[in-house]
């Protein structure tokens, strides 16, 4: 038995001074209760063997039943998983930080080789369980250890996952190291687990996000209109599919849009706006945002203004290439590609930047925008 220190915890104001102790303790090897937006869990450092082993042996759990990660942030996702599909960005964007684990395809190397005893699943080869609490004590707890985290409930197997610290620390006073009383937690349900390892979404545990709103998320198409200041261009591109599949009754697409060059949070230019009122759109809300991975990697498909974006975007994820369309190929039938099809010859398929030109060179910039508009509508 050891000395187990216990602390309560401010969660809407954590002192600093417990969450820099709770993730030295981590750091160096310690077990250390935490709270989550969905039950208390159990933290340890993935990467220490010792800790590991110790976390087994108190909670009484089978060592074919592998722990998950605990992760501070989703742009971390890529350095412990591989091969990770669409519909497993879709949920993270949506979802994370919340409630959901996703079983995803492990990566080889450094930090996943040594969790190699506990991501092994089958004949499937390696995958790792991985989620982004909704908690501010235990984002902070994990980015400051500056380590993989697991995180179990902190309970012993096969009884009840404890929603408070008083059931937490029952049956561990004495096992771990530190621990933190944070009140009851904000769900008081476990999280739900989706595997995404495979090329369909399967719900393994149904629990704080139920089956169908996990499954409508992943069916959701994306489609991203990307420019270069994102103001003009993609704006009227995204306005008018928005005003398109609503007259559709269409609520099975998600339509965004940004720029490769930009600063985020400005709004669409005057004359973007003047065009698309008459269209019985109203884009004064827009506010400007910068092409990221994480918003190429979740969408169907890509469509550009001009081969420069295309180029721009194929520099951050080269791996969306099958997705990426300049959005003037989609103006005339002749020229329309299939999706995921060899791509044809792109000379003068531009769209030109609007900015600083006349009145008359928008209206036609959103001629040409609508007209292709038109095509992509009839094909997601």
């Amino acid at each position: 038995m050891i000395s187990t220190k216990k602390v309560k915890i401010d969660p809407l104001n954590p002192q600093e001074e417990y969450i820099k102790e709770a993730a030295g303790i981590l750091a160096a090897g310690g077990l250390v209760i935490i709270p989550t937006e969905t039950v208390y869990g159990i933290a340890a450092n993935a990467l220490n063997p010792k800790a590991i082993e110790k976390l087994y042996k108190i909670k009484e759990r089978p060592k074919d039943k592998p722990f998950s990660l605990h992760i501070a942030g989703r742009e971390k996702i890529e350095e412990f998983a591989c091969d990770i599909p669409i519909f497993a960005y879709k949920l993270m964007s949506k979802i994370w930080p919340g409630p959901l684990t996703l079983i995803l395809r492990a990566k080889t190397g450094g930090v996943i080789d040594a969790l190699t005893s506990f991501s092994v699943n089958g004949e499937r080869g390696r995958t790792i369980g991985i989620r982004v609490p909704d908690n501010e004590v235990a984002l902070r707890i994990i980015k400051l250890s500056g380590v993989p985290v697991v995180c179990p409930s902190a309970n012993i197997s096969g009884k009840p996952a404890p929603v408070n610290f008083t059931d937490a620390i029952k049956d561990l006073d004495g096992l771990v190291d530190f621990a933190i009383d944070s009140g009851a937690t904000k769900l008081q349900v476990e999280s739900s687990v989706v595997d995404c390892a495979e090329s369909s979404l399967r719900v393994l545990r149904e629990a704080a996000i139920k089956k169908e709103v996990l499954e409508a998320v992943a069916r959701r198409k994306t489609v991203l209109f990307v420019c270069t200041g994102n103001s003009c261009r993609s704006v009227m591109a995204e306005a008018l599919l928005k005003k398109k599949l609503k007259e559709r009754n269409r609520g099975d697409v998600e339509v965004l849009s940004a720029g490769v060059m930009m600063m985020a949070g400005l709004g669409a230019t005057e004359a973007t706006k003047e065009i698309l009122k008459k269209e019985g759109i109203d884009v004064s809300s827009h506010r400007s945002r910068m092409v990221t991975k994480e918003l190429l990697r979740k969408s169907d498909i890509i469509l550009v203004m001009e081969k420069l974006h295309e180029e721009r975007i194929l520099q951050v994820a080269a791996d969306v290439q099958n997705r990426l369309f300049l959005l003037k190929e989609f103006v005339n039938p002749v020229r329309n590609l299939v999706f995921g099809g060899v791509k044809k010859d792109a000379d003068n398929l531009d769209i030109i930047d609007p900015i600083a030109n006349s009145m008359e060179f928008y209206a036609e910039t959103c001629r040409i925008i609508k007209q292709a508009v038109e095509r992509v509508s009839d094909i997601i």
